[in-house]
């Protein structure tokens, strides 16, 4: 990989997973780049003026406005989660609990549980959204508005871990930004997907 696809993917790396902001400041990085060179700088001068890229990727960022999303939004986005993931389970349950010993009926419960808590973990880190953030135009991101770390994705659930799920959900109802609490702890926040497109 060359340094400037190297420089280009750092910077990349900190933003959302929003194909057409990745592409548009893309464009911008190999342009900025290939003009300093065609003034007779090397690949490594261009770079080195271009700055650090994560606070490049910041200065990117700080151009997006970010729209809390609203508590509503926010709640529907979970129980379309909680129904797709019911619609996908439920059935299978019930076809083994009619056919299969109660033991196995048993673990493939506790395993589709464990999937369902680790769901939003991963789809949020990976992706920056469940489906119910999908579908209701949510994105989730770090306070700046960058592409949240696998930490931050963990503190983001551990109140469905740690049983405090409604006093966290409280929060949102009363901070500026409907944030709960443990995505205070976090510094994320759920925002508008489609604000971050414009």
């Amino acid at each position: 990989m060359s340094q400037e696809a190297f420089y280009i993917n750092q910077v990349m790396a900190r933003l959302p997973r929003v194909a057409s902001l990745r592409s548009q400041v893309a464009m911008e990085l190999r342009s900025h780049i290939a003009e300093r060179i065609e003034h007779g700088q090397t690949v490594d001068e261009a770079l080195l003026q271009l700055g650090d890229p994560v606070i490049l990727a910041e200065s990117y960022l700080a151009a997006i406005p970010l729209v809390p999303g609203t508590f509503w939004q926010r709640g529907a986005a979970k129980i379309i989660d909680f129904l797709a993931f019911a619609c996908v389970c439920a059935p299978v349950v019930w076809l083994l609990a009619r056919t299969a010993p109660f033991a196995i009926v048993l673990i493939v419960a506790v395993i589709f549980l464990a999937a369902g808590s680790l769901y939003p973990l991963i789809a949020e880190y990976q992706f920056g959204e469940t489906l119910g953030k999908h579908l209701m135009g949510l994105r989730v991101v770090r306070e700046s508005g960058g592409r949240i770390s696998f930490g931050q994705s963990i503190v983001r659930q551990l109140p469905m871990f740690l049983q405090v799920f409604w006093i966290d959900v409280m929060f949102a109802l009363f901070t500026e930004k409907h944030q709960r609490a443990f995505e205070l702890l976090s510094k994320t926040r759920v925002v508008l997907a489609t604000e971050e497109k414009s």
